[in-house]
C-alpha cells in the first residue's frame, strides 16, 4: 500500500510541476498568444480531472498508512473543486471581458492554489516515504 501511495503521490507531484511550470510557459513561448490561450483553456479541465482522480486514489491508498497523509490528499482533492469549477471559469470570463486587474487577481489565486497543492504533495512524499 505504501508503495502505491508513494508512486501515486510522485505521479501527482511531477504532473503538477510539469504542467504548471513546463507546459504552461512553453505554450506561450512556442505558440502564438491567441493559439496558446485557446490551447491552455482546453487543457485545464484535463489537468483538474487528473488532480481530482489521482488525489482521490492517494487518499484511498494512504488512509491506512497515515491519517495526516489522507487528510492532506483530501485537502488537495477538495480545494481542486472550487479551483476548477469557480476560479478557472472566472479567469476565462475576466480575460474575455478584458478585465486585466480581475484577471491578474484570479490568476494569482489559481497559481497560489497550485503551489499549495505542490507543497502538499511534497509533504505527502515525505510522510509516506519516511513513516
Amino acid at each position: 500500500m505504501e508503495f502505491i501511495a508513494l508512486l501515486l503521490t510522485s505521479f501527482l507531484f511531477g504532473g503538477m510541476l510539469l504542467f504548471s511550470v513546463g507546459f504552461g510557459s512553453l505554450c506561450f513561448k512556442f505558440l502564438e498568444p491567441s493559439v496558446a490561450r485557446a490551447f491552455i483553456r482546453k487543457t485545464f479541465p484535463y489537468f483538474y480531472n487528473y488532480v481530482l482522480f489521482v488525489s482521490t486514489l492517494i487518499f484511498l491508498f494512504s488512509f491506512n498508512i497515515s491519517k495526516v497523509a489522507a487528510a492532506l490528499a483530501f485537502s488537495v482533492f477538495i480545494t481542486t473543486i472550487p479551483a476548477s469549477k469557480i476560479v478557472m471559469p472566472a479567469i476565462n470570463k475576466a480575460s474575455d471581458a478584458r478585465q486585466k486587474r480581475k484577471f491578474v487577481l484570479l490568476h494569482t489565486l489559481s497559481v497560489f492554489i497550485t503551489v499549495f497543492h505542490i507543497i502538499i504533495c511534497g509533504a505527502l512524499l515525505y510522510i509516506i516515504f519516511m513513516p
